[in-house]
């Protein structure tokens, strides 16, 4: 029984490895591990980067190619999946997803939706929401989106997420997991953002098209009034 109960738990292990790899491997191990977070959504960004900035705080690599890496990560595994999406087209990967574990068909659906919408703006922001923060490479893909502009979205978007959870994790050092604990709000605060943003738009664009109607009629009546 004492035993089993001091036994390391999933994600003991999952960060052992994850610290192993970054000390092995060095800086290029924590773009590696971005990179795997990005084609496996599973995988938690929120414990690798910290992790990273832990890992720097040791003196095992600099904060600044911590941070570097972790980007250059992020951009090799969602150029990965622009791909995916750009060569195989929506329906054939909603299928792929059903068979999946861990992956709902219906978030693939919904980001697809989203990125039509919202185009830039859902690659930008989508980096900083989980789950989205990878297929949203998808639906870029299939739309055929500029690969020049979703790499720079991707890199931008990506270097501010990656940026504020490596930093938080060499502050914090060995407390970590805190990071983890907390990282909800920070997305929550994230889709707050572009919600608000996104209704702002949508008010300020009906707006637009209601001053425009007026002059509607007044232009439909100018060729009645002349034929009279």
């Amino acid at each position: 029984m004492e035993a089993a109960a001091q036994s390391p738990s999933l994600t003991d292990r999952f960060t052992e490895w994850v610290v192993t790899v970054m000390e092995v491997v060095g800086a290029p191990g924590v773009g590696l591990l971005v990179a795997l977070e990005n084609l496996f959504p599973p995988i938690p960004s929120e414990l690798i980067l910290p992790l990273a900035g832990f890992t720097a705080s040791l003196g095992e690599m600099s904060l600044v190619s911590a941070i570097a890496w972790a980007t250059i990560g992020s951009v090799v595994g969602a150029l990965a999946l622009y791909w995916v999406g750009r060569a195989f087209g929506h329906q054939r990967i909603s299928r792929w997803a059903a068979k999946l574990p861990l992956v709902d068909p219906d978030d693939v659906d919904r980001t697809v939706t989203w990125f039509v919408r919202h185009g830039g703006k859902a690659v930008f922001f989508g980096r900083m929401i989980p789950i989205f923060r990878s297929l949203i490479s998808i639906p870029a893909g299939i739309e055929r989106m500029s690969q020049s502009w979703f790499l720079l979205l991707t890199m931008a978007g990506s270097l501010i997420w990656n940026t504020v959870f490596v930093v938080l994790g060499f502050w914090v050092g060995e407390n970590y997991a805190v990071i983890e604990e907390y990282a909800g709000w920070f997305q929550r605060i994230v889709i707050v953002v572009v919600v608000a943003a996104v209704t702002w738009w949508i008010v300020r664009r009906v707006r637009r098209n209601r001053a425009r109607r007026p002059g509607q009629p007044g232009q439909d009546s100018g060729p009645a009034a002349s034929d009279a």
